[in-house]
């Protein structure tokens, strides 16, 4: 706070004192608040002004300016005041032709005062919307993030659409420019929910707004649904493209979010390609954060290529041996291809901010569109009422001869009263009476059109004037029918080419641990009890990320889990160290130790899924003395035999004996297992590898998100042993195999996945372009470690029906010729052709015409009871759209709390 004291020496002088100080300074600050001056200061007369009352007030004129007249926009138009100076600068110098942008900057100078600068920025933002403005030159580029030209470079004028949705001066409300030269709309009458097609994003004193922009097509659907009385719900859709998850949208209100993915695709097991980006994102600021993660060992690529133009295209090169399913996990979890967006819908509502949600935005515009089009309607109709009552009291005055009457007539008053008596036995059909200015305006009726008059013509024009009211007034009688036209109108003439461009999907969550890079070495210490990065010198244990957690196992049967460092202390005499990961039930650890100095020794098999960082834990009963005698981690629940012997001692006879861990059930770490012996154990040798013990794993499809998962949402494709394969064929013509990694992702276009069975018989049927005739092929798939296509190459080459049904029938519709209509035909494709090579063009189907294909699903009886073998051969068939795509929106309207996960 700044504090102003004013002395005055008028009543008293003030005395030099010996220090150069002025006596005011020597004042504590509560005295120059409070006014009361220090004793020492006699002979001191000081006046003291407080000014926090004067700052309050000043910084809530300021703040409550930002925010009403610059950063927030208005619900009424969606606009910002510098933006609707714009769009009335370029309505006022609008002529169908191209303006250069200096120019619209100067003209809108008139009425925005706060520089060019800030005008040219916002005219940009608003040419880059590409609703309003119509632009011509470079624009800049919301994809690589380009700026514009200079504004002296490019034009623009207002878009069809602006004109007919924004502008209607005759019901527009009119205020006095900041110097009071020139008027300005206070706002303007947008029949259309302006904001939530653009957007907007904006920063005020203590207060800032982010409204998401929504989907041309789908903000007119939903004002339509509203005008019906139906409930809408509606989500963002980006300029930029991309993927969003929006299941915590909060119909944009504060404390929702939106999740943004970049569209990633592997073309092979070595290159990605990137074709839309998340809203906010550019391709260079994308491209700078995989970088900055394959710096940080987050990610390996080999190099990335930007070859955006009109469209996204960054294309990534991977390292040979690197998954790109994961790396596509990756790059969603380390970079800026997947971003989070928070909205705060606020509006100036009633010359106050308001937080609203967005269907209350829409709903808000669709009912204020009406009352719009309702004061359009009111001014025509009155225009009508007024030409239609001048037309009449014109046919009355020259059919009648009324203007003969002011021939006599000597002054000005007595053509006035003439007129008006001729008029008065003719005008008791008249709207209204008739006024002093409707006969001035007869008065200045030429003579030329007096003499050309034309009876019909007048009552055609009179009878059309008729018409057009009873349609205004019609519409007025049944206005949000009118609404709902005008909705659909503007629907037919702008939506086109507006189709949504963001594709809604939920959302897996991905944890970094299970996607980051092996980036690290780690080492252990086992004596001394340190592992980490940094120890070189010391034994190495495996690669890890800088993210990852560790397990470690002590000899005195204590463990526990650390981050990754470059040193660590965790205890001496370590046994074992491995990477940790949470959740994991199927590493099971198989152990025997003995409970204390000297007591008996125990076995038991456990896993460990959840433990607390840092903590210590006994996986022995924690008695002195206790010590680990054997300890294996096994990744699929392998039980290995090991065989124990004891120390030599009387009357003992057997010294040797087998354990099989495959005969103890897996329980807790905090069990204490089952007896080995009670007599002190020498030595435990590994006398045979076991095998898993732990029962296949039923894996689902999500369809939604299309990935796999063991928690049951989606369809079940079967029982897994850790080699088992799913195979995944795709409606071009291809199929790849690949393990049931829960990271595996697959691809937009499969038709079916399912678990893989080398027996299995694919057939195909598909359009050979070269020869203009269907083909049909059968075979086996192979085992491949890549992509297979099984359609013979050719441009135009394309699959007609792939069906893994044993014995598939089709019917064949054929093409009339020449008047000729064949019958259909069902032909039993196994009987047709036999099983051959994957690469073998197959036979031809026939070589009628065709018109139409159709698959016959055979009538097969329901199997008695589902067995895990059965599982081979459940297939997920995504043919159809039904099947296919479960639509976010149809999730979102059911409560995930009260559904069954495993439907």
């Amino acid at each position: 706070m700044v504090v102003c004291v004013a002395l005055g020496a008028s009543e008293v002088p003030l005395q030099p004192e010996k220090s150069s100080t002025p006596a005011y300074l020597k004042m504590s600050d509560e005295e120059l608040l409070n006014g009361e001056p220090d004793p020492q200061m006699e002979g001191h007369v000081a006046k003291v002004s407080k000014v926090s009352g004067m700052y309050r007030e000043y910084f809530l004129d300021y703040a409550s300016y930002v925010i009403l007249e610059r950063a927030v926009p208005a619900m009424y138009d969606g606009l910002k005041p510098v933006q609707r100076r714009i769009l009335h600068s370029m309505y006022e110098m609008h002529d169908g032709r191209y303006h250069k942008v200096a120019n619209i900057i100067g003209n809108t100078m008139k009425y925005h005062p706060h520089g060019d600068a800030s005008i040219g920025d916002a005219l940009v933002q608003l040419g880059q919307k590409d609703l309003l403005i119509d632009c011509q030159g470079n624009w800049g580029n919301i994809l690589t993030g380009d700026s514009a030209a200079a504004p002296r470079y490019i034009e623009a004028r207002l878009t069809k659409f602006a004109l007919d949705v924004v502008f209607s001066p005759k019901i527009t409300q009119w205020q006095s420019s900041y110097d009071g030269r020139a008027k300005e709309p206070v706002f303007f009458p947008v029949k259309f929910p302006l904001l939530l097609a653009q957007g907007v994003e904006g920063i005020a004193v203590g207060l800032s707004t982010k409204i998401l922009p929504h989907n041309f097509n789908e903000l007119i659907d939903g004002c339509i649904r509203i005008l019906n009385g139906q409930n809408v719900t509606i989500y963002p859709d980006f300029p930029t493209g991309g993927i969003a998850d929006v299941s915590n949208y909060n119909d944009g209100q504060r404390g929702g979010r939106v999740r943004v993915r970049a569209k990633i695709n592997a073309i092979d097991k070595k290159t990605l390609v990137i074709s839309e980006i998340p809203f906010g994102t550019t391709t260079g600021s994308l491209i700078d954060s995989i970088l900055k993660a394959n710096d940080k060992g987050k990610i390996k690529i080999r190099k990335i290529e930007d070859n955006t133009a009109e469209n996204v295209e960054i294309v990534i090169h991977l390292p040979p041996g690197l998954s790109p399913d994961k790396t596509i996990d990756a790059l969603y979890a380390f970079t800026d291809c997947e971003v989070s967006i928070s909205p705060i819908a606020c509006v100036i509502y009633q010359d106050k901010p308001l937080f609203m949600g967005v269907s209350e935005m829409l709903r808000e515009s669709a009912f204020l569109t009406r009352e719009l089009l309702k004061a359009e309607l009111n001014v025509k109709l009155n225009e009508l009422r007024e030409a239609w009552h001048f037309a009449s009291l014109e046919k009355i005055f020259i059919e009648h001869k009324i203007y003969r009457l002011i021939e006599d007539a000597e002054t000005w008053e007595q053509v006035i009263s003439s007129i008006r008596i001729g008029l008065k036995p003719h005008i008791g059909h008249l709207l209204r009476p008739v006024t002093e200015e409707d006969i001035v305006r007869l008065t200045e009726i030429k003579i030329k059109r007096i003499s050309k008059y034309d009876s019909d013509k007048a009552n055609d024009h009179i009878q059309a004037l008729e018409g057009q009211i009873a349609e205004v007034e019609q519409n007025l009688a049944n206005l949000t029918d009118y609404t709902i036209r005008w909705f659909e109108y503007l629907k037919e003439k702008y939506g086109k080419g507006r189709e949504r461009k963001t594709e809604l999907r939920l959302f897996d969550e991905i944890q970094a641990q299970t996607v980051a890079i092996a980036n690290e070495k780690l080492y252990i210490n086992r004596q001394e009890g340190f592992i980490g990065t940094s120890l070189k010198k010391d034994e190495y244990i495996c690669d890890c990320s800088d993210i990852d957690d560790i397990i470690v196992f002590r000899r005195d049967g204590k463990m526990m889990v650390v981050k990754v460092d470059q040193k660590v202390f965790v205890g001496p005499d370590i046994i074992h160290a491995a990477v940790f990961k949470k959740g994991d039930r199927r590493t099971i650890y198989n152990l025997i130790y003995r409970d204390g100095s000297k007591g008996p020794s125990y076995m038991k098999r456990f896993y460990v899924d959840s433990i607390i960082r840092g903590n210590e834990y006994d996986i022995t009963q924690g008695k002195p003395g206790s010590e680990i005698l054997h300890l294996t981690a096994n990744p699929n629940g392998e039980a290995e035999v090991v065989s124990v012997y004891l120390k030599p001692i009387s009357k003992l006879k057997k010294l040797r004996f087998d354990i099989d861990f495959a005969t103890l059930a897996i329980k807790g770490r905090n069990a204490r297992g089952n007896l080995v012996t009670k007599y002190p154990i020498k030595k435990i040798e590994l006398k045979e590898k076991g095998l898993s013990t732990l029962a296949p794993r039923k894996i689902w499809l999500d369809t939604s998100i299309m990935r796999l998962n063991t928690e049951g949402r989606g369809q079940l494709l079967g029982t897994f042993k850790g080699d088992d394969l799913i195979i995944q064929v795709t409606k071009t013509g291809t199929y790849r195999l690949t393990t049931t990694d829960l990271s595996t992702h697959f691809d937009d276009d499969a038709l079916h996945i399912r678990k893989f069975n080398p027996q299995e018989i694919i057939t195909c049927v598909y359009w050979d372009h070269t020869r203009k005739r269907y083909f049909v092929k059968r075979f086996h798939p192979e085992k491949s470690d890549r992509r297979e296509s099984f359609i013979p190459e050719g441009h135009g080459n394309q699959p007609e029906l792939i069906t893994f049904q044993p014995n598939p029938v089709v019917l064949l519709e054929f093409d009339e010729v020449k008047g000729n209509a064949r019958p259909p035909e069902e032909v039993n494709l196994a009987e047709f052709i036999s099983v051959k090579g994957m690469k073998t063009i197959g036979n031809q189907l026939t070589t009628h015409p065709v018109r139409q294909i159709t698959l016959l699903h055979p009538h097969e009886p329901a199997p008695e009871e589902t067995t895990p073998a059965d599982f081979t051969d459940i297939d997920i068939d995504l043919s159809t759209e039904e099947a296919r795509q479960i639509t976010l929106f149809d999730l979102l309207d059911q409560n995930p709390e009260k559904d069954n996960p495993n439907q």
